[in-house]
């Protein structure tokens, strides 16, 4: 994209740059949201900036005023002229001293970045990762810029040969998601998804459906997920069937993936979902 949104102003993408001294760069103190942007307008937008503002108050970072990030948001759209695709928005606690301790008075870094759409995945393959998802962690309800465990996992799948690794709870028992993604399960004719105690994020696309009662939380180990009707992968960008974990084959249900794709990203509508709009 030909334009970022950087601090205070639009920024030529291949001229913007952040402070060596930058937290969020040396130590990954921040949080950020991804969104899909869809006919102009930011998908679940407000939805995104609560969880937003939840992962500022639990880092003690100061989050800019809405209609400042409205305001970015509905500018750098309008610069770079694509109506669809991707936005990433990125809080940092802005520049600071050396050491752990922050500035008694941070002054934050706001980055908002394009993207364009990327093609729909096709269904994959998961491997059980080796490392975990701790549910009892309040980081574990926030998207912070420390994404290592997920980072590794995938590596992990990658090497085995598999598109995605599955993470399991701090115990090792019950199922918690795949590296970037919710999982929703298909059993006995209802959708269910992990518990957020069992390491779940609270992400925007699984609040939608629980919300309009199509999917339910559970408490999932391996053995309901390897006997499953049918799993899927989702977030707020994709919506993706799951075709084996590890050597079991699950079945994909076409309907049922028609049903979710209709609930997550209705084809054409001149607002977001939840009613946004600029």
């Amino acid at each position: 994209m030909k334009y970022v949104w950087l601090n205070d102003r639009l920024a030529p993408s291949e001229n913007a740059s952040l402070d060596c001294a930058d937290r969020g760069f040396l130590l990954g103190d921040g949080v950020f949201e991804t969104m899909r942007l869809h006919d102009g307008v930011p998908v679940r937008l407000d939805a995104h900036l609560r969880r937003l503002a939840e992962g500022a108050a639990l880092l003690q970072i100061p989050l800019p005023e809405e209609d400042r990030l409205h305001h970015a948001l509905e500018s750098l759209i309008k610069a770079n002229g694509h109506v669809s695709g991707s936005l990433r928005l990125t809080l940092t606690r802005g520049v600071g001293p050396r050491g752990l301790l922050p500035p008694p008075s941070p002054h934050p870094t706001l980055l908002i970045t394009q993207a364009l759409p990327m093609a729909a995945p096709g269904p994959c393959r998961l491997q059980v990762s080796r490392y975990r998802r701790d549910g009892a962690s309040p980081l574990s309800r926030i998207k912070h810029l420390n994404y290592l465990p997920q980072i590794l996992s995938r590596l992990e799948a990658d090497q085995a040969g598999y598109d995605d690794a599955l993470l399991l709870s701090a115990d090792g028992v019950h199922v918690a998601e795949a590296s970037a993604s919710t999982l929703i399960v298909l059993s006995g004719g209802n959708l269910q998804t992990p518990r957020l105690e069992d390491g779940a994020l609270a992400g925007t696309a699984r609040a939608t459906l629980v919300s309009a009662g199509l999917c339910s939380e559970a408490r999932l180990n391996l053995d309901t997920l390897l006997q499953a009707d049918a799993a899927w992968l989702i977030n707020s960008l994709s919506l993706r069937e799951i075709s084996a974990v590890g050597s079991t084959q699950l079945r994909q249900e076409a309907r049922w993936t028609a049903r979710l794709r209709d609930a997550l990203f209705p084809r054409t509508t001149d607002k977001a979902p939840n009613g946004n709009s600029f």
